[in-house]
């Protein structure tokens, strides 16, 4: 009988150290057992010694919302970069379309042009100083032909040899220096290009 008794004991102490299930069904009938409850019931982990408890249903409804948002976070990052990288694919093709033209309207007035004149800026290796204005890029080549065509207006500058972004430039104004071999020199800001 002590024996039995001494048996009892330990696999009750055994049980109670893995914590014992509270488990409901949907008709409000109760069970404790050692074993996780089945997915029917509710089910509250109880420690018998520390008395405390767990809802588990509660908690695998936590886990499940935590994993939903994370999942939609991580789908959220991925179409923001997505969107990212197509804006980038854009400007650098808006930016291409505008240089082309640039070099047609060069060679079409090789005296007015220097044939390096308005030497394309390549939106993959854009110089220190100009890379702070990169999504700007399509606008500033536009600009640059725009400054050409406007400092040969003048009448002082006979042939066009340098166009540049100047170091003037802010992010709110843009400012272009046109070097002509008259050795004439323009600085137009955009608001002068634009009007």
């Amino acid at each position: 009988m002590k024996n039995r008794i001494l048996l009892l004991a330990i696999c009750l102490s055994s049980n109670s150290w893995a914590g014992v299930y509270k488990c409901t069904d949907a008709d409000g009938h109760t069970d404790y057992q050692s074993s996780p409850c089945t997915e029917q019931h509710k089910a509250v982990q109880i420690n018998t010694k520390t008395g405390g408890k767990v809802d588990l249903n509660e908690q695998e409804a936590a886990q499940a919302h935590a994993a939903e948002e994370k999942n939609q976070q991580q789908a959220q990052q991925q179409a923001e970069e997505q969107a990212r990288m197509e804006a980038i694919a854009q400007r650098k093709q808006l930016s291409r379309a505008e240089s082309e033209l640039t070099q047609a309207m060069i060679k079409k007035n090789p005296t007015q042009f220097s044939a390096y004149a308005i030497p394309p800026y390549d939106p993959d290796k854009l110089p220190k100083f100009v890379s702070q204005f990169e999504d700007r890029l399509p606008e500033i080549e536009k600009l640059r032909r725009i400054g050409a065509q406007k400092a040969l207006a003048t009448g002082k500058c006979q042939r066009v040899e340098a166009d540049e972004l100047n170091a003037k430039s802010t992010k709110d104004q843009l400012v272009l220096l046109i070097n002509c071999s008259s050795g004439a020199s323009y600085y137009f800001n955009e608001s002068e290009l634009k009007e």
